[in-house]
């Protein structure tokens, strides 16, 4: 068993083994040079990024200013990608694609920086904080409570957080071979998300504590008799939610989970999540799925800016999710609901092509809001901080659709291309490019700016979290194509997070 030690930032491993051993032509150099880039870059990271071992999205090129989605302390780190999580699980795919502990070492130092940021709830939010007094507004589990004032204890599922950070240490958990603290962390939040989901496989935005059954009946989506055109300022943090992808992660994480841990109760929580997207599509004349739905399963308000609607957006997500469920059940009432969706949205395609983010109930009339949030079916005064007309992949959804109807068990369980094998020409080049990028100090540095520091900020080079998780995992997947197989190594691992935020 491998350990998650303090090992302090040590010498080049004499060699990587399989790369000394693997068989390159007489002047191919470029994997040696590929280690050497992703090892400098990786302790430049380590020892001047990072914040107790771990990472927020963006800092100005002189590490004097950073920020995460908002401006941030030296004192602070993030867990939304591209965070913490991100810039973790793309050292622990370098350590798996060299075998060099350095890259364990530094996955370690964001794995104990996540634990440290583990909320009682089970969960995490946004950001973490080591500053000692503004600790004292959160319930850190490592932390002692405090009965002076209410403590921050809302664990998000909203853009990827939480489920990012399991799937991180669940992953290196399972590297390490069983690793005391990261595993109960790992296995605290797992239980934790399943006991927020609610009975009809629903999960909310946030949670504190698991929902009562009594106020969540499990019944079928309805139109509301009625909605109000103005905003209600409801707390919308406990509906059910498909916004900004949350169903999606959490399906996602949940059957990774049960494939590395064997636990089948993980499999259960993420299949009951299809059965509620099926009770969610919609009645005709709209079968499609909405943000969020309100305890009586009924589309309802979230942000002022997010009215009871169906929605072009998300709905395309909700097919996505119902195709990543049938893949791993390969149970056919999961597909059902997807022909009509897609009948639907290509129904409902603007002149342009798009589709709305929003459309109004029965009446599918496209939905907008003026730069005062006045809700409009005019498109000419839209606010600019949100989408509110998408692009579709309505023919891939087609293709994947078909594809998945016409495949055997035995096509749905076929395992991932193995490792070994010819490298393409654009691979090799986008590898070349990342390692020419690198400068002298083992630093990606690029042009930009910093978000929310404000118009008069002089940052105009950045270093980007984004950008040394793509650069980093181009590399590793560059390495571990080159890899030959391993007998025994479980098929079917992702490769790579995604290494932003969501979106809006």
């Amino acid at each position: 068993m491998r350990t998650c030690s303090k090992a302090p930032i040590g010498p080049a491993l004499v060699a990587v083994v399989w790369i000394a051993g693997a068989c390159f032509a007489a002047d191919d150099d470029l994997p040696r040079q590929a280690v050497q880039t992703m090892r400098r870059a990786t302790q430049f990271f380590r020892t001047r990024v990072a914040t107790e071992g771990g990472y927020l999205w963006r800092y100005s090129d002189d590490l004097a200013r950073r920020e995460g989605e908002g401006k941030a302390s030296a004192r602070t780190v993030w867990v939304q990608p591209p965070g913490t999580p991100s810039v973790g699980m793309a050292f622990l795919e370098a350590y798996q694609a060299t075998g060099d502990r350095l890259f364990l070492d530094a996955a370690c130092e964001a794995g104990r920086c996540l634990v440290r940021g583990q909320l009682r709830s089970g969960g995490w939010t946004y950001s973490i904080t080591f500053d000692p007094a503004e600790r004292k507004r959160y319930a850190y589990r490592v932390d002692a409570p405090t009965t002076t004032s209410k403590q921050r204890n809302m664990s998000t599922l909203d853009d990827n957080t939480t489920q990012a950070a399991i799937r991180f240490l669940v992953r290196l958990d399972s590297a390490l071979g069983g690793d005391r603290t990261l595993g109960k962390a790992a296995r605290d939040a797992l239980d934790s998300v399943l006991a927020a989901q609610y009975p009809n496989g629903a999960w909310p935005q946030g949670f504190e504590a698991p929902p009562d059954p009594a106020n969540y009946p499990v019944q079928k989506a309805s139109y509301p008799e009625t909605w109000s055109r103005t905003y209600e300022k409801p707390s919308y943090t406990g509906y059910y939610t498909l916004n900004d992808n949350v169903l999606r992660d959490t399906v996602e994480m949940l059957f990774e989970a049960a494939r590395i841990y064997g636990d089948e109760r993980f499999r259960r929580a993420a299949a009951r999540a299809g059965d509620f997207l099926r009770l969610a599509q919609m009645p005709d004349p709209q079968p499609a799925w909405a943000q969020q739905y309100d305890p009586q399963m009924r589309p309802a308000w979230a942000r002022k800016f997010e009215p009871p609607a169906i929605t072009g957006g998300e709905s395309q997500g909700a097919i996505e999710t119902l195709f990543v469920i049938y893949r791993q059940t390969g149970d056919p009432k999961y597909l059902e609901p997807v022909a009509r969706a897609i009948a639907y949205l290509r129904r409902s395609q603007l002149p342009d092509g798009r589709l709305a983010r929003f459309y109004e109930l029965k009446t599918n009339r496209p939905l907008y809001f003026t730069r005062k949030y006045q809700l409009t079916y005019d498109d000419g005064d839209v606010p600019t901080h949100y989408a509110f007309k998408v692009g579709h992949h309505l023919d891939a959804l087609e293709r994947q659709y078909q594809r998945l109807r016409a495949a055997t068990p035995e096509d749905l369980r076929a395992p991932g291309r193995p490792a070994g094998g010819p490298v393409s020409p654009r691979t090799i080049d986008q590898v070349r490019k990342v390692i020419a990028d690198l400068d002298d100090q083992g630093r990606w540095v690029e042009t930009g700016t910093l978000k929310y520091h404000g118009p008069q900020d002089p940052t105009r080079r950045v270093i980007d979290c984004g950008t040394f998780v793509r650069h980093l995992g181009v590399l590793s997947a560059y390495l571990a194509a080159l890899k030959p197989a391993t007998p025994g190594t479980p098929e079917g691992t992702p490769r790579g997070t995604r290494p932003g935020p969501s979106g809006q």
